[in-house]
């Protein structure tokens, strides 16, 4: 296993967390210098509010961690590709490389529907590596909405 697919792994450890409560299973990590420096999973539903997704928390523990909002030197691991409010904070928040599990058909602005990671009219773009442990991600995702519409029969 790949520097990446570890860090995944990791991130995917924080969707289960996610999925466990009953939340999309979501989640990820920011790494800096080879080290975790923060984590996150989605909890929109528990806490009812809009900006609880996974990539949103982890960059405000980054920032603590770090104490600058900006985090020049950092890669954030995410199981399911940033959604545009993600992708916006991720660039403003100066993040160096993404890497995504999981594509977004309804919703990825990094490369899906369209890539505001790389946006050359923005003043900061993004590396994007995708597809790391993608079947690992999208199976996770897909097996939640699968029981989630069983459920609801």
């Amino acid at each position: 296993m790949n520097k990446d697919e570890q860090y995944m792994q990791l991130a995917i450890e924080e969707a289960k967390k996610a999925q466990a409560i009953g939340e999309v299973p979501i989640g990820a990590i920011i790494v800096y210098e080879n080290e975790v420096i923060a984590s996150g999973y989605n909890t929109r539903e528990t806490s009812q509010k809009t900006l609880s997704h996974a990539e949103l928390i982890a960059i405000q523990q980054a920032n603590e961690r770090i104490g600058s909002w900006r985090l020049e030197d950092c890669t954030l691991y995410v199981t399911l590709e940033p959604c545009p409010m993600c992708a916006g904070a991720i660039v403003q928040s100066r993040i160096k490389r993404v890497v995504y599990g999981a594509a977004d058909p309804k919703a990825g602005c990094a490369g899906t529907l369209m890539n505001l990671l790389t946006e050359d009219r923005f003043n900061h773009q993004v590396d994007v590596t995708k597809g790391i442990l993608e079947l690992k991600c999208s199976s996770m995702l897909r097996n939640f909405f699968r029981r989630l519409r069983e459920r609801k029969k």
